[in-house]
């Protein structure tokens, strides 16, 4: 099952300041994530709602809507500014 992928304008700010090569890991991953949302290593988060996954130094948190079959990406940043 394919699931869509939504990028909120914030997460989009985001990816659009990162570097060039963690940029082209970080849409590779994210493209991954339509089919499979729940990725060996991906957490789900306890502090607030939303799964994470890893990318070097860097976190994609996002949400997940079985239902409707789409991954909405809240946030893409670094480790240490991305649970802030």
């Amino acid at each position: 099952m394919n699931y869509s992928i939504l990028i909120l304008r914030r997460a989009q700010k985001e990816l659009s300041r990162l570097p060039v090569q963690t940029y082209e890991h970080i849409k590779d991953s994210i493209r991954s994530l339509s089919q499979n949302p729940r990725p060996h290593g991906c957490l789900k988060l306890s502090g607030r709602k939303g799964w994470r996954i890893r990318i070097g130094n860097y976190r994609i948190i996002y949400a997940i809507d079985d239902k409707q079959t789409t991954v909405t990406i809240l946030h893409i940043g670094h480790r240490r500014d991305v649970y802030n």
